[in-house]
């Protein structure tokens, strides 16, 4: 089985959206041909858009903008379903990795809902959804066994979406969080992050909190 897996963030590089595919490799790569595209900084090529649709699965990992999709992931999806028109004949199905800053996944919902609409414009078969939320406490997880620690509920979601590329077949979306104090989450959050980010811009704390 061929399976493309699209890293749809965009970030040059350190991305969760590649974390998420870094964990997911492994679980489905026995007895499959995978190929990895990215779709920044450079856009994809024709012959890499062709290659998208003469894949039996895809794998669609990208950040949450505005509780929908980047806009560089859009503009292939928008080629892929142009493509599409012209020939729907090959069998494919569609799965997402999607990740976002907020604690709760069900942020992802309206961006899976997306996906399906698009599938059904495509003639594409939806599989299932894993929406990650906190998603930037990935990049600091790395040394993090899957399915352990912060990462437990990530991998028994990933098991599941693994086990339902392997089949072809479809799944319910599962919406997660890391198994992480929603509390500590947030202290890490302002404390470790957005205030030294105001600080290396030349902002204080109380610009943070300014309305314009």
């Amino acid at each position: 089985m061929k399976i493309v897996l699209v890293n749809g963030s965009p970030k040059p590089a350190k991305s969760n959206s590649g974390f998420l595919l870094a964990a997911l490799e492994p679980l489905v790569a026995e007895g499959n041909e995978l190929v990895s595209l990215r779709v920044n900084p450079k856009p994809l090529l024709p012959s890499q858009v062709e290659e998208l649709c003469s894949a039996d699965a895809i794998v669609l990992a990208f950040p949450l903008y505005v509780d929908a999709i980047p806009s560089q992931l859009m503009s292939v999806l928008v080629e892929v379903e142009a493509l599409r028109r012209r020939d729907s004949s090959k069998r494919v199905r569609v799965y997402a990795l999607i990740n976002n800053g907020f604690y709760e996944g069900q942020q992802s919902r309206i961006a899976v809902d997306i996906l399906r609409h698009w599938c059904d414009r495509c003639g594409f078969q939806f599989g299932m959804a894993v929406g990650q939320g906190a998603g930037e406490m990935l990049g600091s997880m790395e040394k993090v066994p899957l399915g352990h620690g912060p990462l437990k509920n990530l991998g028994k979601a990933m098991e599941k979406l693994a086990a339902a590329i392997r089949r072809g077949d479809s799944a319910e979306s599962v919406h997660i969080q890391p198994n992480f104090p929603r509390i500590a989450w947030r202290l890490a959050a302002v404390h470790g992050f957005w205030h030294p980010t105001a600080k290396k811009n030349g902002l204080k704390k109380k610009d943070l909190l300014r309305r314009f």
